[in-house]
This record gives C-alpha cells, structure tokens and sequence, in this order.
C-alpha cells in the first residue's frame, strides 16, 4: 500500500504539473523542422513553391498522464515578397486531466534586403481553444495521509462551471540572413489573452524566442555544388516565457541527404528537467533541380537531471516534411537571387 500511495502522490504531482503548465508553451528539439511554430517569420522561406511540416513530440513516454504535442503547417512561397503566406495547425493534450489546447493560425512574411543580406518580418493572428476534463482531476480532500489516493471517492471541491475557452492570439517575428549567420526572434501572444476557466483573469504570458545560426563550410577549397558540400551549423535558441526559461545549444553535421545534430536542452529557470539531445534528419530529394523533396526527422531527449531516464524513458520527437514545385506557375522572378537563405542552414 506504501508504494500504492507514492505512485497517487506521483500521479497527482504530474496533474498538478499539467495543470499548471497551460500557461506554458511547448517547445520542439527538432526547432528547425517546424520553422513556422519557431518563428513566423520564416514563412515562405524554402526553395520550392509549396511546404508542408508535421511535428510530433511525446514527452516523458512512461510517465503516466500523456503530454503529447504536434504542430502541422503548410505555407505557400512568394518570390517577389521574398516570403509567403502560410497555415499554422498546433495541438497540446497535458496531464491526467487531458487539458487540451487548439491554435489555427495564419502567417504571412515579407522581406527586403540584396544579395549580402535577406531581413524577413512575419505576423502570426488566429484562434486558440483551451479545454479541460474536470474529472479527472484529484484534489486534497480525495488523497488520504497514509494510503495516497482512493479509487471511486469523490471531493467537496466545487468545480468552475465552464471547461473550455477560446480566444484570439497574436505573434509577430523577424529573421536576418548576413553572410553565414542567421539570427531571429519572435513575441508570441503579443495580446496576451485571457486563458482563464473562471470569472479570474489569467492572462497567457507572451513567449520570447532568439535562435542563431552558423554554417562552418568544411570543404571550403572545393568548387562543388553546395548541395554537396559538408557543413558544420552550430545554434543556439532561447525560450523565455514568464518565469520558465530554457535554452538549446549544439550543433548539426549536415551532409548531402542527412544531418546529425547532437545537443544540450538546459531545464532552466521552471523550464522543467534539462536533457541531451540526439537528432537524425533524412532528406530525400525527388527533384533536386526544381526545389522538391521529402524530409523525415527523429530525434530523442535523454534526461540528466534529477527527473532521469529511468523515470521517464526521455522524450521522442518524429518529423515529416515535403516541398514541391508547381509546374503551372508563371511567376519565375526570384527576390534577392543568390543570396544567403535561412533554409541553406538547415
């Protein structure tokens, strides 16, 4: 009954740690296989015409009460913005009490520069719900000193009487290409909406991400295709959001058709446990000259704080992503043609 009662107490932790992180965004590993969710900015920024990205991460696998996000994007590429348009899908499932948030989004990015440097500006607008299963909740009164928590009893406490909210949700990002570096930002929840369940405001704390990149050319005194080239990218991204800060910091080994990235997640400041993380990115070109590919991602967060892999089994993240050209298009025009592009880096 001992270990019955540390397992409840466990369990119910997680929920309150589920509840209490709705307030929290949550971030991918694999950052660049899901550039629209990292920064609007970005939108458009590929070499084919059409894009689509789907993102998947389970976190803590074995720990009981699912914390499952997937973010999925399609955005159109528009040469004489130098950007595009785009569509955002995110969805997050936390906790024992399965709190659920939907976003759908609309992007758009613009940008000006010349060939020694690309500065993208990108608006993010759309509609979010947040909903919950009061239910499944546990509070005090159910949870008895020596036992942990009884199965079948009921508590006192008297529940909010609505268990979803929608509400309108804003973002904006910048992103700048010079030479061999690439560095943005994005303020996410610029509105900084009510999330809250009850006649309590709870405002949701607007998100700060700053993310860097640069491409170390391995083979510099080749005068092979870029394509074929090696390159070494490290990066560094930050997340700030209220009193939770994190950052990634590594780097990828990018060859023809596959990268491997090796990388460390700090939990940081209510960032939760830091980890390593080990990254496998597979891309499969169908079309090489016209910008069309398949690209398939798998990565896997290992604890090494003092929540460990024993107790969580890590963190897994799985990725799709596919670009294509479209035969019919007319508008051949090319803004900032040669340069430096964000999507050379990954």
């Amino acid at each position: 009954m001992k270990d019955m009662g540390k397992l409840c107490t466990l369990l119910f932790i997680l929920m309150i740690t589920g509840f209490g992180g709705f307030a929290q965004d949550h971030m991918y590993s694999q950052f660049f296989n899901s550039p629209i969710y990292l920064n609007p900015a970005l939108t458009g920024q590929f070499q084919g015409d059409l894009r689509m990205n789907l993102i998947y991460r389970n976190q803590f696998t074995s720990v009981p009460g699912s914390f499952n996000y997937l973010s999925a994007s399609i955005d159109y590429n528009i040469p004489k913005f130098g950007g595009g348009v785009g569509l955002l899908i995110t969805r997050s499932s936390e906790g024992t009490a399965f709190l659920t948030t939907n976003n759908i989004a609309g992007t758009y990015a613009y940008s000006v520069g010349s060939q020694d440097f690309v500065l993208s500006f990108g608006l993010q607008a759309g509609i979010a719900n947040n909903s919950i299963n009061w239910n499944n909740l546990i509070f005090g009164d159910q949870i008895d000193p020596r036992y942990g928590y009884i199965p079948g009893s009921t508590s006192s406490a008297e529940l909010p009487e609505f268990n979803n909210k929608y509400y309108f949700d804003a973002g904006a990002g910048i992103n700048l290409v010079a030479g061999e570096f690439d560095i943005g930002g994005a303020v996410m929840h610029l509105n900084t909406p009510n999330v809250s369940f009850t006649g309590t405001p709870s405002k949701l704390p607007m998100r700060l991400t700053l993310h860097g990149s640069y491409r170390l050319d391995l083979n510099p005194q080749d005068n092979n295709d870029e394509y074929d080239k090696s390159y070494l990218i490290p990066s560094i991204v930050y997340y700030g959001q209220s009193a939770s800060q994190s950052y990634s910091v590594g780097f990828q080994y990018k060859r023809p058709n596959i990268s491997a990235g090796l990388w460390y997640r700090s939990g940081g400041a209510g960032g939760g446990p830091s980890s390593v993380v080990l990254s496998l990115i597979f891309d499969i070109f169908i079309n090489k000259d016209g910008g069309e590919k398949v690209r398939l991602g798998v990565s896997h967060d290992v604890p090494v704080s003092s929540l460990n892999y024993s107790n969580t089994s890590g963190t897994s993240e799985g990725s799709v992503g596919y670009e294509t050209t479209i035969p019919s298009r007319t508008d051949t025009y090319q803004k900032f043609e040669g340069a430096r592009r964000c999507y050379d880096f990954y």
